[in-house]
Formats: structure tokens, C-alpha cells, sequence
């Protein structure tokens, strides 16, 4: 009698911890990452290593910003990563205009350009062409300097590897797409001198994966976990930022389009495209494929639903994220990324009511990384989430 009433507690108890197992689940703060490899100090230093590649990088894309739209980046017509000095003295300063004047941008447009007024566009093209080498060097010298010291784990070596070779095709994409701005036969098809918004896209969006995986690397050095008990509502949670933080992306790089087509001129009205939801002109003149590629209407009208898309996702995953058990950190990063999201989407509204401005468009596109950044950070809060049974 004895055995059987013991047997019979502890098979209750077994069952009564089963069940609780499966109401409820805590965190362990997981290992820091490269914790095993890498000490304290040398994550902290690398870590704000990567963060000043980050502000390079970032200061970088607004100056792009800038330069397109000042129509800049047709002014310096060849390129040499390691032989771009100014032309410091009057007879160079004329040598260059020359080459100039042989191109499109100045036969279709810029005919009556002076030489002062050559000069205003040449420094803020070389200016943005400068602030990419400085991005290079930032990586480039502490980074040859950790290998030398073997600072690095493998995992973050071979991490590292690949965003100097993005950063490297970078510099390429760069002049490529400048390079479509030179051709004859382009300005011919569009009737005056055009960057290829396809290279344009790709340029922008290689400098936002560059930034992306610089900053997030940084968080990972930098920002340890916290230690927090929640429930599986906590991944859902983190799946959805995941996404989330691809769609801001995704916006960003229609956006790109919207520069190279010049789309942020043909309806200047909001919330409706003129009198109508959807614009007549969203889907003429181009075949289906070219659509959303080409017909700026329809680049402008992608780039409005997806903003909206991302405020109100935003708006809604904050909302989720108000019922959830978070660390003061990831919570703070929500709020951000809130803030973020509701500045952007104002920002870009005012934009195009007053005709696109340039202070107002280049602030526009910073904004576009800014609110990358925001999500970034409240991705990698959510990814110290980690369920495992009590």
C-alpha cells in the first residue's frame, strides 16, 4: 500500500509539472555571441569599431542623397579609386569642364553652364565620392589591424570577409551607375540625360545591406541580452518584426524608383493620386512586366501603399508589443521605431505636397535610413527571446 501511494504521488507530480511546463516558459539569457572566442574588451572595441563604419556609412548615403538631387553625379565623367585629386588651379578647372561639355548631361541641358557653376556640382559629387573612401579606410585599416592582432573569432572573420567584399561592390555599382549617365544612346531613349534607376536601385541597395549588416554586427558585440520570462507570444513577436524590417527595405528601395523615374512630380497630392484612389494612367503605355519598373505612376502609387503599409504595421506590432513582457531595452527600441516610422511617413507626405523640395526629399531619404535603423535595433532586442521548459 505504501509503494502504490507513493507511485501514485509521484506520477501526479509528474503530471501537475508537465502541465505547468506547458502553461509557461522562461528565458535564459543566451551566450553572447562570439562570448567564446572574443573577450570583453576586444568585443567592445570592435564593436565601436563597426559602429563608426555605421556613421560612415550612413553619412555616405545622405550625401548620394544630396548629390542626385542636385544633379551632381554626371559632373566628374571618369573614375580612379586611388587618382581623384581636385583640379586645385584654373587651367585644370578648365581641363575638366572640357570633358564635361563632351557628355549629354551638358550638350541636352547645361549648355549655358558656367565654369563657377561647373565647380558647385563637381565638389558635391566629389565630395560624395570622397565620403565613400572614407567609409573604405574606416573598414578597412582597424579591420587589417584586428587581423593582424587575430582579434577575430572564424565565425566573425569570415562575417567580416563578406562585408568588405560588399563594400568593395559598392565602390563599383557606384560608378557603373553613374557610367549609364554618360551613355548617348540612354539620353537618346529618354530624351535628356538619365541614370539607370535600375543601377541607381541597386547602388542604394547595396549601401542599405552594407549598413545593415555593419550595424547589426555592432548590436551583437555591443548589446548583451536580457533576461525576461514570457510566453510563445514572444516569437511571434519576433517573426513579425523580422518581416517588418524587410519591408522597410523593400520601401527604401522603391523609393529608388521613384527618384531615378522622377516619379514624386506627377501627382503632388495626398491621400488621394489627383480625385481618385487609383490613378487612371497606373497600368498604360508600359508592357505588365516594365509596369512597375517603368510607368512612374505606378512607381509612386507602390512606393505610397507600401509606406502606408509599414506606418500602420508599425502601429500595430507596437500595439502587440504593449501586452508582451519585454526588457526596458527592447521596449525602448519600439518605441523608437514607432517614432521612426510616424516621422518618415510625415516627412514623406510634406514632401510631396510642396513639390519635393531638395532639403525636404535628401532629409526624406535619410529618414528612409533612419527607420531601417530603428528597426534593425528592435530586431536584434527580439532576438534574444529564447523558450526553453521551466
Amino acid at each position: 500500500m505504501l509503494r502504490s501511494g507513493t507511485s501514485g504521488l509521484v506520477r501526479s507530480n509528474f503530471l501537475r509539472n508537465r502541465i505547468i511546463s506547458r502553461r509557461s516558459t522562461t528565458i535564459t539569457p543566451p551566450a553572447e555571441p562570439y562570448s567564446k572566442f572574443i573577450g570583453p574588451r576586444d568585443r567592445k572595441r570592435v564593436g565601436k569599431w563597426l559602429l563608426c563604419v555605421a556613421g560612415a556609412s550612413f553619412g555616405t548615403v545622405v550625401i548620394g542623397g544630396i548629390t542626385r538631387i542636385t544633379r551632381s553625379g554626371l559632373s566628374m565623367v571618369d573614375w580612379h579609386p586611388f587618382r581623384e585629386f581636385p583640379p586645385f588651379t584654373r587651367a585644370r578647372w578648365e581641363a575638366e569642364f572640357e570633358k564635361y561639355k563632351q557628355f549629354p548631361e551638358f550638350k541636352l541641358e547645361n549648355h549655358d553652364m558656367t565654369l563657377e557653376q561647373f565647380k558647385k556640382i563637381w565638389w558635391v559629387e566629389y565630395l560624395h565620392r570622397t565620403m565613400g573612401r572614407v567609409t573604405g579606410l574606416t573598414f578597412a585599416i582597424p579591420f587589417g589591424y584586428f587581423v593582424l592582432t587575430r582579434t577575430f573569432p572564424f565565425q566573425l572573420m569570415k562575417k567580416l570577409y563578406c562585408i568588405g567584399g560588399l563594400l568593395l561592390c559598392q565602390g563599383y555599382l557606384g560608378w557603373y551607375m553613374v557610367k549609364s549617365g554618360l551613355e548617348e544612346e540612354t539620353a537618346k531613349k529618354y530624351s535628356h540625360p538619365h541614370v539607370s534607376h535600375y543601377r541607381l536601385a541597386a547602388h542604394l541597395g547595396t549601401a542599405f545591406v552594407f549598413y545593415s549588416l555593419v550595424l547589426s554586427t555592432a548590436f551583437e558585440l555591443l548589446l548583451p541580452p536580457q533576461m525576461v520570462s514570457i510566453t510563445p507570444k514572444h516569437l511571434l513577436f519576433r517573426k513579425c518584426l523580422i518581416g517588418l524590417t524587410g519591408l522597410v527595405f523593400v520601401t527604401a528601395i522603391s523609393g529608388a524608383f521613384v527618384a531615378g523615374l522622377e516619379a514624386g512630380l506627377v501627382y503632388n497630392s495626398w491621400p488621394k493620386m489627383a480625385d481618385r484612389w487609383i490613378p487612371t494612367d497606373i497600368n498604360t503605355k508600359y508592357p505588365w512586366y516594365k509596369n512597375v519598373t517603368e510607368n512612374p505612376t505606378t512607381a509612386q502609387f507602390d512606393h505610397r501603399l507600401l509606406a502606408h503599409t509599414v506606418v500602420l504595421s508599425v502601429l500595430a506590432l507596437w500595439l502587440y508589443s504593449r501586452r508582451l513582457n519585454l526588457p526596458p531595452r527592447s521596449r525602448l527600441a519600439m518605441n523608437i521605431f514607432l517614432g521612426a516610422a510616424a516621422a518618415q511617413t510625415t516627412l514623406g507626405i510634406v514632401t510631396l505636397l510642396t513639390y519635393v523640395p531638395k532639403p525636404l526629399a535628401s532629409l526624406h531619404q535619410a529618414g528612409a535610413l533612419g527607420l531601417l535603423s530603428s528597426a534593425i535595433w528592435a530586431t536584434h532586442e527580439s532576438k534574444l527571446f529564447r523558450l526553453i521548459p521551466k
